[in-house]
């Protein structure tokens, strides 16, 4: 079934009307109310009419039984994304003292047929909340993911048991086993950053993720992912770009070994920019690295990344505006 779309196919064939059935034969389903003059009537199908129809009376009631338990587990089959389906079957719930274990196996297989509905990863969430057990969550997650994996609301779900519940021991191993099998994952290498973030960026942890996103790099240089996370490893330390001469030097090997990647080239242009002013503070001839951000953001505008060729003019004289201004300030 769609992502919370309605829908009759996962009906079986021998399936009866709630209308049909004696054991409804003492309520009245309730229609719903449209208002008197609908901009858009929606031709919803018998199955639906009929469903919400009683959907509608068990609510206005307040029945909490066993029958308007299974009542939901229709309507949630034709509307998946309904919300007040959700709210009254956890009401139902409460008040049976259901097996909540027995509720994660239903929403398990509900999931797997719904897994970018926002509906049924809250109702998820909160059965385990309820429960205070994320004991199958990673797995779930994972198995999910493994169907696809930039499934936001499975890492969503994933990133909040684990934060949550504090699971973070074995994450990172699996986010190098998504890396490994696809280095272009960037939902792999945010969860890298998430785990580090709330573990700590320690300079041991600093320099470990700095040589492992290098050697990264070295496999797939025009590779955006891991050039962000390298971004988002040296806003910690000190927060300087050049924070670390392993990666200025990794950097300059790659771009005189003739790699044009458009994100190298990016790197370098903030890389140099940084180290211009750092040697005009420091009272060193810091020009050549005017040059070199000016000659990168032309080339980038011209050859690499031409699509955002006025993006670089601008950084282009955004650069010389400081410079200038830098200058002027020094009466240089």
């Amino acid at each position: 079934m769609g992502d919370g779309a309605s829908s009759d196919e996962e009906f079986p064939d021998d399936w009866t009307l709630y209308a049909d059935r004696p054991e409804w034969s003492d309520l009245e389903p309730l229609k719903q109310d449209d208002g008197d003059n609908p901009v858009v009537m929606i031709q919803y199908s018998e199955k639906f009419n009929d469903v919400y129809g009683y959907l509608r009376a068990v609510i206005s009631k307040q029945e909490k039984s066993e029958r308007a338990l299974e009542l939901t587990k229709d309507a949630a089959r034709l509307n998946a994304a309904n919300y007040t389906v959700w709210q009254y079957r956890r009401d139902i719930l409460k008040a049976l003292n259901c097996n909540l274990y027995d509720e994660l196996d239903y929403i398990e297989g509900v999931i797997e047929d719904n897994p970018k509905n926002y509906q049924v990863w809250h109702h998820r969430r909160v059965i385990v909340e309820w429960l205070n057990d994320p004991s199958k969550e990673l797995e779930l997650t994972e198995n999910i993911l493994n169907m696809d994996a930039k499934n936001y609301h499975a890492w969503q779900h994933r990133q909040w048991a684990i934060k949550t519940y504090s699971l973070f021991d074995d994450e990172l191993q699996y986010t190098d086993r998504l890396i490994s099998e696809d280095m272009r994952n960037n939902s792999a290498w945010n969860e890298r950053y998430f785990v580090l973030k709330h573990t700590g960026f320690t300079a041991e942890v600093l320099e470990r993720e700095v040589k492992y996103v290098m050697t990264r790099v070295r496999l797939i240089k025009n590779n955006e992912s891991p050039w962000n996370f390298l971004r988002g490893l040296l806003q910690h330390g000190d927060g300087r770009l050049g924070q670390f001469q392993e990666v200025t030097d990794f950097c300059e090997n790659l771009y005189d070994g003739g790699i044009r990647s458009p994100y190298l080239l990016a790197f370098l242009v903030d890389l140099y920019s940084e180290k211009y002013f750092e040697a005009y503070k420091a009272g060193w001839d810091p020009d050549e690295y005017r040059v070199k951000v000016q000659d990168l953001c032309e080339t980038m505008a011209n050859q690499h990344d031409k699509i955002r060729c006025k993006y670089w003019r601008f950084i282009a004289e955004e650069f010389k505006r400081k410079v200038e201004k830098t200058t002027d300030q020094n009466g240089l």
